[in-house]
């Protein structure tokens, strides 16, 4: 059987590397340069250093690159980067991250350590929060455990937002798109007093209707509501001590849920079933919905975060305190997501409703001591303290047609509206630690030596709820689901050495080559999940996700030109043992993590980025990824297969162009190329879809100065219909089409 091919520029082929932004000469400058020369600025390795120094593969995004490529989620940025992809379903929490083909999965925590202004990010379920105020992104890829932990088994992104100004300014943003979506945006900055205490206030709104539609309710599909605020309080006393005080919050309502089943056909007008199919591709998109039930997000998101940092003659001693809360209610209609219901099956075979909700509380604590960067040895310890207690709860009920209701910490037994008939509930907590180093010694003035360490244990405490069960319509206990009452304990620890070493052969040219590992912890799948996949004929799950871990070797280059070209070129082969792959039984709502023994990947990215001309900037990447499943003790037939959710290969471009037009009014222009490579999604490599070809348009003009701007945006211009994510058995959810919108920007 002939495969598709993957269209990439044969030559991007025989080079492989990782990008920073040159900037233009024109009257807007991309990149993070600090000084004339264009040096671009990374904190990978937990202090200042240049790019070409840095000895890994950094994508570097400035202020100036997020704005020019209207980088506001998440997605944007990472569908920019090379080696890196990101598929968005179900609800406002679940994304799933697939880094140099290390992935994340449903419930699972992503391959990457997330910072936000040196706080790492704790709960996967917060980290596509709104992106505004950014001052800095820095995509890390290989293996980061050794400084940043659990979890940053292939890579780290770190986030810094603006702070606060010496001078008082701020700005206005609005916007209006398709899908009757608006936004309004603005933030003020400055001193209350001044040379000592700093403000920075912000806040967004943003709303839409949807863009797809539901026959049965005759309404939009994709509603989406979303309220954030943020501030910043920065207290400096003396020139030794600086204190930073951040507190975020974010809440949104939207519906959620929004799949089709490949496994039915339903009447386009009644939205009821009518037939079946034994269609499982995951390139047929079903852009037309059915289910009688409206789903709902509800999601709401804190943090404060304290930050202190204090010189103390021969280092930096720097602690960083945070306290995060997630609450989010999720529902909908059940699978085949049809206008059938319990008391209206017709020829359907299921179709009632489901519920999961999320109760997350979490407290971190770091310290470090870090030396200054003047000497031929420099060096950094601390230690990492975090309790997160979590509750969720997973349900299925009876669908009477009157609505589903939010199932919290208790089942609704009996309920005229909404009868819960399968529930499954328990407490968590977890508590981790930390203790790590690293060093960094120059053998010459050429020859950096590098090596850090960082031990991770995590001890998880799972308290399974009494009221685990099935039951009938009057509330009566069917069945029990797994053990309920029980309390389950685990541990899950590893070091993570990493050893690195840089040969710098001059200024603008660098060499380096390193070895890591890295460590994911592993978790428990709901109590009782286990049985319920052994029942739906899934045998060999268990209640237990153990931990994933690493291996990685590495070697690359990096060239600059000063304000002309920079070139990084990165290859790796990366050994992952117990990787996480998902699957769902629709039947009695159970999603369950099981692992792969041992999956073997290798490739390499590339990314260059020219000033071709006065105003004229192109950006290239190139990833290529080969993964191979070596070892799968659930089904050992699959050993040679690839691995689920791993792009073969992926491609962006970006040109831009500025110039001014007439006296202080200048013209904006952006195009952006991405191509994501052909990926299956189950280890089975049942259905792959196809490689996909995406653009986006912006344009518009702006003041010179900066003062203002008005530009207009159409992602996914060729409104390229595809499944943003595909479960086995033929459950699809459908990307975004073409979405147009207008923006314009005041700055005071």
């Amino acid at each position: 059987m002939m495969q598709a091919k993957t269209k990439i520029p044969l030559a991007f082929l025989l080079v492989t590397t990782s990008l920073s932004s040159v900037g233009s000469e024109v009257y807007a400058q991309g990149g993070e340069q600090v000084n004339s020369d264009d040096i671009i600025i990374v904190t990978a390795r937990g202090r200042e250093e240049s790019l070409i120094e840095a000895p890994l593969s950094t994508t570097v995004f400035s202020g100036e690159d997020i704005e020019a490529a209207g980088i506001d989620r998440v997605d944007d940025f990472l569908g920019l980067t090379p080696g890196v992809s990101i598929a968005n379903s179900q609800d406002s929490g679940t994304n799933f991250i697939t880094i140099r083909g290390v992935s994340q999965t449903r419930n699972g925590q992503p391959p990457v350590a997330v910072l936000i202004d040196g706080v790492l990010q704790v709960n996967s379920r917060s980290f596509d929060q709104p992106l505004y105020e950014v001052e800095s992104i820095e995509v890390l890829r290989g293996p980061q455990g050794a400084l940043y932990g659990r979890n940053a088994t292939n890579g780290a992104i770190i986030i810094n937002t603006k702070d606060p100004s010496d001078e008082f300014s701020g700005y206005v943003k609005g916007g209006y798109g398709s899908g009757e979506e608006y936004s309004v945006e603005g933030s003020v900055s400055g001193p209350l007093v001044e040379d000592m205490l700093g403000l920075r206030v912000s806040g967004r709104y943003y709303s839409r209707d949807g863009y797809f539609t539901n026959v049965v309710l005759d309404d939009e599909v994709g509603f989406y509501d979303e309220f954030n605020v943020k501030g910043h309080l920065r207290f400096t006393p003396s020139d030794e001590l600086t204190i930073d005080l951040r507190a975020t919050h974010t809440e949104n309502d939207g519906d959620a849920l929004n799949y089709t089943f490949q496994g039915v056909t339903t009447d386009p007008v009644t939205g009821e079933v009518i037939g079946f199919a034994s269609l499982a591709d995951a390139n047929a998109v079903q852009r037309r919905f059915s289910a009688n039930n409206r789903g709902f997000d509800d999601r709401k998101v804190s943090q404060i975060s304290l930050l202190i940092n204090y010189d103390l003659g021969f280092g930096n001693l720097s602690s960083a305190t945070a306290w995060d809360k997630l609450r989010q209610s999720i529902g909908g209609d059940q699978f085949p997501y049809s206008a059938n219901t319990t008391v209206n099956p017709g020829i359907s075979f299921s179709d009632g409703t489901q519920t999961q909700f999320v109760d997350v509380e979490a407290v971190s604590q770091e310290i470090r001591l870090t030396s200054y960067d003047d000497s031929a040895l420099r060096w950094m310890v601390g230690g990492y303290y975090l309790n997160i207690n979590r509750f969720i709860s997973s349900s299925t009920g009876d669908d009477l047609g009157l609505g589903v209701l939010p199932v919290l910490r208790v089942p609704f037994l009996g309920n005229a509206v909404n009868p819960t008939n399968g529930f499954i509930a328990d407490d968590n907590d977890d508590r981790a630690w930390a203790l790590f180093f690293n060093a960094a010694y120059d053998v010459t003035d050429q020859l950096e030596i590098a090596v850090a360490g960082r031990y991770d244990e995590d001890r998880r405490k799972q308290t399974v709820s009494l009221q685990n069960g099935f039951f009938d319509a009057a509330g009566n206990l069917l069945a029990p689901q797994g053990t309920p009452g029980a309390v389950n304990r685990r541990t899950f620890s590893r070091f993570q050495p990493k050893v690195s070493a840089r040969y710098l052969a001059t200024d603008d040219f660098s060499i380096y080559a390193s070895w890591g590992r890295g460590f994911r912890s592993g978790q428990f799948n709901q109590n009782g999940v286990a049985a319920a996949a052994a029942g739906a004929g899934l045998v060999g799950v268990t209640d237990i996700y153990d931990q994933e871990n690493t291996e990685t070797l590495e070697a690359g280059l990096k060239f600059n030109l000063p304000g002309r070209l920079t070139i990084s070129a990165g290859a790796y082969h990366t050994t992952v043992e117990n990787a996480p792959y998902f699957v769902f039984v629709g039947a009695v709502g159970a999603q369950i993590l099981v692992g792969i023994d041992e999956v073997e990947i290798h490739g390499g990215e590339l990314e260059l980025s020219a000033n071709l001309a006065d105003g004229l900037d192109l950006d290239l990447g190139l990833a290529i990824s080969d993964s191979e499943i070596k070892d799968y003790s659930l089904d050992p037939t699959l050993v040679g297969n690839k691995a689920p959710y791993v792009p073969n290969a992926s491609f962006n471009a970006g040109l831009q162009y500025r110039t001014a037009i007439a006296g202080s009014v200048g013209f904006f222009g952006r195009m952006d190329y991405e191509v994501r490579g052909r990926q299956f999604w189950d280890p089975e490599n049942s259905t792959a879809r196809r490689s996909l070809d995406l653009v986006g348009l912006r344009a518009g003009i702006e003041d010179v100065n900066g003062k203002w701007s008005l530009i207009g945006s159409v992602e996914n211009v060729n409104d390229l219909a595809y499944n943003s994510e595909y479960v086995t058995g033929g459950f699809a959810h459908a990307a975004s089409p073409r979405i147009w919108r207008i923006e314009g920007r005041i700055n005071f």
